[in-house]
This record gives structure tokens, C-alpha cells and sequence, in this order.
């Protein structure tokens, strides 16, 4: 019989505006991150546990996440998140 000891889900998102919005790439960034800090609010809210491995403003006004997160509540996250 097999047992999971451990799994998470490792993901790599890209918080972006839809394409034409005529906004500065600041103003792109800032939207962006805000985006990222309601989806990790989110993930708060809920109680899900996660690990930013990396954050990254790209030229054109997205922000790259490298995250790991737990893939559900009974599950260990093990050495993921070590």
C-alpha cells in the first residue's frame, strides 16, 4: 500500500493587465502587485500555507511568482517547506 508523506504544489504565476490598458509601466506594476497581495490575502483568508520562492517585476509591467503551496489542508507540506 502507498502513503503520501508530503506534496505541494508548485506553481509559477504571472500577475499581468490586459493588453491595450494605455497605462505607464509603473502604474502597471503598481496594479500588479496589488493584484499579488490580495491573492496572498486570499490564501490567508483560507488558511492555506505557502512559500514565496520568488518575486519578479518584469519590463513590461508583470510581476513573475514562484510560489509552493500546500495542496490541501491534510496533507503534509514535509520538507516543501523546510
Amino acid at each position: 500500500m502507498k502513503r503520501i508523506q508530503a506534496a505541494c504544489i508548485m506553481q509559477t504565476l504571472r500577475f499581468q493587465q490586459k493588453e491595450g490598458s494605455g497605462l505607464s509601466v509603473e502604474s502597471l506594476i503598481k496594479l500588479n502587485r496589488e493584484e499579488v497581495q490580495r491573492y496572498k490575502a486570499q490564501m490567508d483568508k483560507n488558511k492555506t500555507r505557502y512559500k514565496i520562492d520568488e518575486e519578479s517585476e518584469q519590463p513590461d509591467g508583470a510581476v513573475i511568482v514562484r510560489i509552493r503551496k500546500e495542496y490541501n489542508s491534510g496533507a503534509s507540506v514535509g520538507e516543501y517547506f523546510g
